[in-house]
């Protein structure tokens, strides 16, 4: 099969060069000729000097449908494919009226997207599904004289976390956030999830990978594994959510199995290991668009495991304008 797929438009790109090249491979597989757009409202972003073009955005919130998908038109972009929690929800909002101009979001619906955005009715959903999900309150007194988790209810939470905390010490620290959430402290291993699942909801394949080393919230070092166990429960919990396309999962390994943090409805800062062993998320994800209907490429799971260690390199750019 061939078929045009002319540019694809990374948003939010800032320096996520492993995905930039990620999906530069993905897009060329399906489409030689492909390019990727880096976009980004900083016009110093690096991603500007290693994607084939640069659009400097316009923050969303001054960010007009009609214009945009004007200059999507001049740039051949087709698809797009959000990468930034923030920014889900006006994708995901956005997308009939781009599909309308023939422009593709890689994006879950809307109250999929809410539902993963907010900690809160993400751990009340679980609660109510009777799912492994880890409780959480906006008061500490919610749960006995245990140790605390206080995150952000909404966002990056893992920023400005505070763990291991007592009722007293949890509401002192709760003081500095926006809007405080708190959870019983659960101890084990912590893993990842990474899954792609199809238009129609499906899990087509998931990767378990444990995160060996972790700063500011992201696995500088990621090992996968794996266990036919968690996997499943991993895709019982994943297919009841309506996401489509790239998702992440944060969870602790107990004895019983999973006790789910949370669920990012996007591709994950290092969900790069996964595609080491076969889980082709961007392919897919692409593949989708190209050739609709199409029956999709298996899930083939690689043998053997990876450690993915990120690290920062250093690019030397030749430019003759200089």
């Amino acid at each position: 099969m061939t078929g045009p797929l002319g540019s694809v438009l990374m948003t939010s790109a800032g320096s996520k060069i492993p995905l930039l090249r990620a999906l530069r491979d993905a897009a060329r597989r399906i489409d030689p000729d492909a390019t990727i757009v880096a976009g980004d409202s900083d016009p110093d972003a690096v991603s500007r000097y290693l994607a084939d073009s640069f659009w400097r955005m316009p923050d969303l919130e001054a960010l007009s449908i009609d214009v945009f998908v004007a200059e999507c038109a001049q740039r051949d972009v087709r698809t797009i494919l959000p990468t930034r929690d923030g920014e889900l929800a006006f994708w995901a909002g956005a997308r009939p009226a781009l599909e309308a101009a023939g422009i593709s979001v890689i994006v879950s619906r809307p109250e999929s997207v809410a539902l993963c955005l907010d900690k809160l009715a993400f751990a009340d959903w679980g609660r109510a599904a009777g799912l492994p999900v880890i409780p959480a309150a906006q008061q500490p007194e919610a749960f006995s004289d245990v140790a605390l988790v206080v995150k952000e209810r909404f966002g990056a939470g893992s920023r400005s976390i505070g763990i291991g905390l007592s009722p007293a010490d949890a509401r002192r620290h709760a003081a500095g956030l926006a809007n405080p959430l708190f959870q019983p402290l659960v101890t084990g291993v912590e893993i990842s999830i990474d899954a792609w699942l199809t238009a129609a909801g499906a899990v087509h394949g998931l990767v378990l990978r444990r995160r060996d080393r972790v700063v500011n919230g992201e696995s500088q070092t990621t090992t996968t594994f794996r266990d036919a166990r968690l996997e499943a429960q991993a895709a019982d919990i994943l297919g009841r959510l309506g996401l489509s396309g790239p998702v992440v999962m944060q969870a602790i390994v107990v004895e019983a199995g999973l006790a789910v943090i949370e669920v990012n409805a996007r591709f994950g800062g290092a969900s790069t290991a996964s595609l080491s062993v076969g889980l082709d998320m961007l392919y897919w994800s692409l593949f989708e668009r190209a050739w609709p209907g199409a029956p999709l490429p298996a899930f083939d799971r690689r043998q053997g495991e990876v450690r993915q260690v990120r690290v920062a390199e250093d690019i030397v750019i030749r430019d003759p304008d200089l």
